[in-house]
C-alpha cells in the first residue's frame, strides 16, 4: 500500500527543492546585483498610482462584498460546468438533474442579491 505514495512522496520532495532552491537563486542574485537602499519614493505605500487620502481601516459599502461574492459564486459555477460538460455522456440524466438542482439554487441565489439592490449602484 505504501508503494501507491511513493510517487507522491518523490513528486512533493521534487517540488518542496524546486521551490527552495528557486526562491534562494533569487535571493542570492537580488542581493548580488543591487544594493539593498531605497528612497522615500521607492519605500512609500503605492495605492492606484496616488496617495492615499482616507484612513485605510475606511468601511465598505456591504454591496461591494455582495459582488464580491457573486463573482466568486460564477467563477465556482464554471468551474463546475466545464468538466460536467465534458462528461456529460457519462454521467447521463442522473448527471443532467443534479446539474440542473445546482443551477437552480445558484439562480436563487442571483435572484437574492437582485432583490437586495446588490447589482445597483447609485
Amino acid at each position: 500500500m505504501l508503494a501507491n505514495y511513493l510517487p507522491v512522496l518523490i513528486f512533493l520532495m521534487l517540488a518542496t527543492l524546486l521551490a527552495a532552491t528557486l526562491l534562494g537563486l533569487g535571493t542570492f542574485f537580488g542581493r548580488l546585483g543591487v544594493r539593498h537602499r531605497g528612497d522615500a519614493e521607492k519605500l512609500s505605500a503605492y495605492e492606484c498610482g496616488f496617495e492615499a487620502f482616507e484612513d485605510n481601516r475606511a468601511r465598505f459599502d456591504v454591496r461591494y462584498y455582495l459582488v464580491a461574492i457573486l463573482f466568486i459564486v460564477f467563477d465556482l459555477e464554471i468551474a463546475f460546468l466545464f468538466p460536467w460538460a465534458v462528461s456529460l455522456s457519462k454521467t447521463g440524466r442522473f448527471g443532467l438533474g443534479a446539474m440542473g438542482i445546482f443551477l437552480a439554487v445558484l439562480v436563487v441565489g442571483f435572484i437574492y442579491e437582485w432583490k437586495k439592490g446588490a447589482l445597483e449602484w447609485d
